[in-house]
């Protein structure tokens, strides 16, 4: 099986901090999926990594080829260039949304994966569907607790 997955994935804040949401789309053939869970108190990268995090969570097969449209280049530079890597080597010394990342790697670890940067509220109609539902999700409530954040601040 050959078929690769795409995902796209947005973050969203009103005010940074301030409320939040994230959505995502599963891809995979003519399945298609959406999810999105809007959060009382959160940041806009904590979102985009959220929705990342999400996305990969849903997966019930491992080893899979995974292609993960955002408009994050904190999520993309940390991952293609490595900087998570390092972060990881010196316990996050200073960084930001450590708790997501721990939860990203192990995930990160169970497939095949390769991030590629779209610009946010473009022509890519995908991610702008993606930012509709981070944004009403956001607006709309009830919110959910960002527990790794709102315990750190």
């Amino acid at each position: 099986m050959n078929q690769q997955l795409v995902i796209y994935t947005d973050g969203a804040s009103r005010g940074n901090p301030g409320r939040g949401g994230y959505g995502l789309i599963l891809m995979w053939g003519k399945i298609r999926k959406e999810l999105s869970a809007g959060y009382r108190m959160t940041t806009n990268n904590r979102m985009e990594l959220l929705a990342v995090i999400v996305a990969l969570e849903a997966l019930t097969k491992e080893g899979l080829s995974v292609l993960i449209y955002t408009d994050s280049q904190y999520i993309v530079n940390a991952v293609e260039k490595g900087w998570l890597w390092n972060w990881v080597k010196t316990g996050f010394k200073d960084k930001k949304n450590r708790d997501l990342w721990e939860r990203f790697i192990p995930l990160f670890r169970k497939h095949r994966i390769k991030f590629h940067w779209v610009k946010g509220h473009a022509s890519n109609p995908e991610n702008n569907r993606c930012d509709q539902l981070a944004t009403a999700a956001a607006d709309g409530g009830p919110w959910l607790e960002d527990t790794g954040y709102e315990a750190n601040v």
